[in-house]
């Protein structure tokens, strides 16, 4: 099987994963919100970077060297796994004590005992940090399907039912739990892996000297995506905070849904190909196109049909979700994009130059981010908007001279997809406000809406011969 049959392959079952997953997780979520109060996610929401800071130390740069290392044995992963269970024990102990600092940040004294239950989910997590590992490594995406969608279901189950009977935040707290715990002993029945009782220091140094930078990078990142969840539970409402993270969830289906899935099978095939820049840069040039060509009209599509979608979904009490949601949709259309071009440094061992970047990138976003709080959430908003695509053009600049694909020339890919997808749109939106809105139940207005766009962006596609439809075809439909 070669590279771009790979790929496919891979994004295939990628995408199966991550949708599936993803979407049985979504429609739990869909009724929770609709029996929870929107205060109720924003309080859970304001321990987002606790446990994303976890889950970026245990699964950030040491997994990213064993995946990177074609030659790992027992010795490195039994290394790995121990320090992740050791590194979450001591990362709950720390969260634990200053419990009661974080509830007294937020000025929310229920946080203190949320945090304490809540966080248990790390150590969970760590038990499982090795097999997930090695299946991302074998491209067996499928089997992690298998592991995941019953993991959410029965946590989604058990989240309902506590819901139902009123437990409140607490219902969204045991869900985790309960989701976390299946995955981890799901994972231990289907794996053949057992750790050894090794601890290899010469291993741990080996990984720890590539995966420190891309821990530190992984951190960074982590605390600038939930900066604005810390800003909006620090200066504004837990309802408004509600609001954000129910919005920045729905959005980020599509969004981080597309991008995980192309970057699971492009970081371990990009590695394979690290050697050969031409090979590297053609394969980089069509999955670009591919995820531009989905993610864009999806977004798009997303904002057109908002309102409709909150009100039918989660009901009318989270309508002023709706601009939120808006905005970060069209924030997201070049989301997937910085992934893919960090990829190319991490393969091609820059991670040095990786941190460098996420460094300047992030404290450029801070200073903007306080800037701008005095405007507000959609002073926020509009500045991450901004901010995008300042940090696709920085990532660009220097992944692009690895592989001599400039960012000008990487531009010149997209944007007739770009494009064509805006147009469309800004058609679309102007057909709902002149003749459907006012004539149609929500149900209708959306599929009316989603079949008109679909049909012309596929047909338009086809008749301006994108590079992107014209691989889908042959990859896909095998025409």
């Amino acid at each position: 099987m070669n590279y771009k049959q790979r790929a496919v392959s891979g994004i295939v079952w990628a995408l199966w994963q991550q949708l599936s997953s993803k979407v049985v997780s979504f429609g739990i979520s869909i009724f929770l919100a609709r029996i929870l109060e929107p205060s109720q996610f924003g309080l859970l929401a304001m321990l987002s970077l606790f446990i994303s800071v976890g889950n970026s130390l245990l699964d950030g740069g040491l997994t990213a060297s064993l995946i990177r290392t074609t030659d790992a044995n027992q010795r490195d992963y039994s290394t790995v796994f121990y320090f992740n269970i050791i590194g979450s024990s001591i990362l709950y102990l720390l969260l634990f004590l200053t419990a009661p600092l974080i509830a007294a940040f937020y000025h929310q004294p229920l946080l203190t005992s949320v945090v304490r239950v809540y966080t248990l989910i790390l150590i969970i997590n760590a038990f499982f940090g090795v097999q997930s590992t090695l299946l991302v490594k074998d491209l067996k995406f499928k089997k992690q399907t298998n592991i995941q969608i019953p993991s959410a279901i029965g946590g989604g189950i058990l989240g309902i039912i506590l819901a139902k009977l009123g437990y409140g935040v607490w219902s969204l707290v045991w869900m985790g739990l309960c989701t976390s715990f299946l995955s981890t002993a799901i994972h231990w029945i289907t794996s053949d892996w057992r750790p050894a009782l090794i601890f290899d220091k010469a291993c741990f140094r080996k990984h720890i000297h590539f995966g420190y930078k891309m821990t530190l990078s992984g951190l960074i990142d982590t605390v600038y995506q939930n900066i604005y969840l810390i800003i909006i539970g620090k200066f504004f409402s837990a309802t408004q905070l509600g609001y954000y993270s129910r919005a920045d969830s729905i959005s980020q289906l599509p969004i981080s849904n597309i991008s995980a899935a192309i970057n699971k099978v492009t970081y371990p095939m990009f590695a394979e190909i690290s050697n050969d820049p031409v090979q590297l840069k053609n394969v980089y040039k069509r999955l670009m196109q591919q995820v531009v060509f989905w993610n864009a009209p999806v977004l798009i599509m997303l904002c057109i049909i908002a309102k409709p979608l909150f009100h039918i979904l989660l009901t009318d009490k989270w309508l002023p979700a709706v601009p939120i949601f808006q905005l970060l949709c069209i924030g997201g259309i070049m989301y997937p994009l910085h992934s893919y071009n960090l990829n190319v440094l991490k393969v091609m061992g820059q991670s040095a130059l990786f941190l460098k970047l996420e460094v300047v990138k992030k404290v450029l976003s801070v200073i903007g981010i306080l800037c701008f709080i005095p405007f507000g959430i959609y002073g926020l908003l509009y500045f991450q908007l901004f901010f995008n695509v300042i940090a696709y053009y920085i990532n660009s600049i220097y992944s692009g001279r690895l592989i001599n694909y400039p960012v000008t020339e990487q531009i010149k890919d997209i944007l007739p997809t770009v494009a064509l997808a805006g147009g469309i749109g800004l058609c679309c939106y102007f057909l709902d406000k002149l003749l459907i809105n006012d004539f149609f139940i929500p149900t209708m207005q959306i599929g009316i809406l989603l079949i008109v766009f679909t049909a012309v962006y596929y047909g338009a596609s086809l008749l301006i011969k994108l590079s992107a439809i014209k691989d889908f075809n042959q990859l896909i439909l095998k025409r």
